[in-house]
């Protein structure tokens, strides 16, 4: 039951992270690209562009941390438990308990910047004038992805350890 409820879960981040992170993308490539055909054939340039460009880098980072860690893709401590297999456990322990750690106060922190920002009406993005606010939102909700999806794997570390084994050793 509880493994049932980690796939709809991860299915539903996969689907959430997987679009969102293709739309992003997706955009910044075709802004970017007409920018360029438009300076090089005429004498229009699209003076916003560089900006739609650094909002989808921003966006790209952090739903890409939650994607990191559906594939355990972060940075972590892996030399010891190579050269010594029994610390394996421990060390994925720890490791997740620092991304937890990160992931909560991401939510936190960035709850309280989001709420600072939506009280200001000043905050607009320089040459678009969109609401600070709508990039604020990620912070907090790639938080909670985050910590649900550490928490999920923390849990089949210590429960399931053949399952994770077996993905290690696969790919």
């Amino acid at each position: 039951m509880l493994k049932t409820l980690f796939r709809r879960i991860d299915k539903t981040f996969c689907f959430i992270e997987d679009w969102s992170l293709m739309a992003v993308v997706c955009t910044a490539l075709v802004t970017g690209l007409v920018n360029i055909i438009l300076r090089k054939t005429t004498s229009i340039s699209l003076y916003w562009s560089d900006e739609v460009v650094r909002k989808a880098i921003f966006f790209c980072t952090y739903v890409g941390c939650s994607a990191a860690i559906r594939q355990r893709a972060l940075i972590r401590i892996d030399a010891l438990p190579q050269i010594v297999p029994v610390t394996r456990k421990f060390f994925n322990v720890i490791n997740h308990v620092a991304v937890l750690i990160f992931a909560l106060l991401l939510t936190w922190l960035g709850w309280h910047m989001l709420q600072d920002v939506y009280a200001d009406e000043f905050a607009r993005t320089a040459t678009l004038q969109i609401p600070e606010w709508y990039f604020y939102v990620v912070f907090p909700v790639v938080g909670v992805m985050m910590s649900i999806r550490t928490l999920m794997l923390l849990i089949e570390d210590l429960f399931f350890p053949a399952a994770v084994d077996g993905a290690d050793n696969a790919g």
